[in-house]
Formats: structure tokens, C-alpha cells, sequence
């Protein structure tokens, strides 16, 4: 049965290993490796997931975790861009465990936190051609707004983000 909880301490070794997984699960063929180790060592080395799962905010409300036998088996967290303005940071599962729902289990819990904040509106972004994500977002009722350079392009590199965003309603 998986549980979807707020992340502690005992769940970094998951988060870290799910997110890396998942990482080149997704991105392999759109970006370069190069790229691909850049973010790694930059938002899923363990010291970050420590400072992350114990410092929350509204800016960043913190990991929640779907936990499954003991497991990490997906990983998220989101915060508040401005009053009235959520963003989902990240969302990775698994790449084994996909189509199971954990996503839609993890995307729920991060905005019914987002909404406890204030937030009216969500936003999220996409890497272009990202054929896992896009569908997911939409059938949630993510809308394509602009695309926009990829966080941490160096010069040379010349990959999209897309931006979607969608309106939140009470009961969401």
C-alpha cells in the first residue's frame, strides 16, 4: 500500500535514488549527459535533500514522499512563487513504477499544500519534448503557456522548458 507522506531524514537515500533514476529515465534522450550530471549535482546530492527535509517554507514547503513497503518510490515538493501563485518544483517517480497513480498522488498532496498557502494559480515547467511529463500535466489541466530556456543552460546549449500553468479551484 503506498502511503504519501511529508519526507524525513529516512527518506533521503529514496528521494536522491528516485530522482537521479528518474532523471535519466526522462532526460537521456533529450539533453545532453553533461547537462544531465550538472542538475544532478545540483539539487539531488544528499547534503541538499538533508537541508531541503528540514527546512520548510512557503517559498519551498519541503519533499513529500510515496512511500510503498518502506520503499521511496516517488518524490515531490512544490512552493509559492507569489500570493496567489504555486509552482510545482519537482515531481519524479520510480521509472519502474509509472501508471500505478503515484504521480497523481504526489501532484494532489503538493497542491492541497499550495492551496493551505494561498495559492489560486499553479505553474510548472516541462522540458520540451519530455513525452513522459506533457501528457501527464495536461490530462491534469495544465495549460501550454511559453516555452522558455531550460534553468541552468550554460552557453552552447540550446534546450527548451515549457511553461504550463493552471487555475486551482476549492476541492482540488
Amino acid at each position: 500500500m503506498i502511503t504519501i507522506q511529508k519526507a524525513t531524514l529516512e527518506h533521503v537515500e529514496g528521494i536522491a535514488k528516485v530522482c537521479i533514476d528518474s532523471y535519466w529515465a526522462t532526460y537521456a534522450e533529450l539533453v545532453p549527459s553533461t547537462y544531465i550530471n550538472r542538475m544532478i549535482n545540483e539539487f539531488y546530492t544528499p547534503e541538499r535533500i538533508i537541508s531541503e527535509v528540514t527546512t520548510t517554507s512557503s517559498q519551498w514547503n519541503g519533499w513529500i514522499v510515496a512511500v510503498d513497503d518502506g520503499n521511496v518510490v516517488g518524490a515531490g515538493a512544490g512552493g509559492m512563487i507569489s500570493e496567489n501563485h504555486g509552482e510545482l518544483f519537482v515531481l519524479y517517480l520510480d521509472p519502474q513504477r509509472r501508471k500505478e497513480g503515484i504521480g497523481s498522488m504526489l501532484l494532489d498532496a503538493i497542491t492541497k499544500e499550495l492551496m493551505k498557502y494561498g495559492a489560486k494559480e499553479q505553474w510548472v515547467s516541462v522540458t520540451k519534448g519530455n513525452d513522459k511529463g506533457i501528457p501527464f500535466y495536461e490530462a491534469k489541466g495544465f495549460h501550454f503557456i511559453h516555452e522558455q530556456d531550460e534553468y541552468g543552460v550554460v552557453e552552447g546549449e540550446n534546450f527548451k522548458a515549457l511553461r504550463y500553468h493552471r487555475f486551482l479551484m476549492r476541492g482540488e
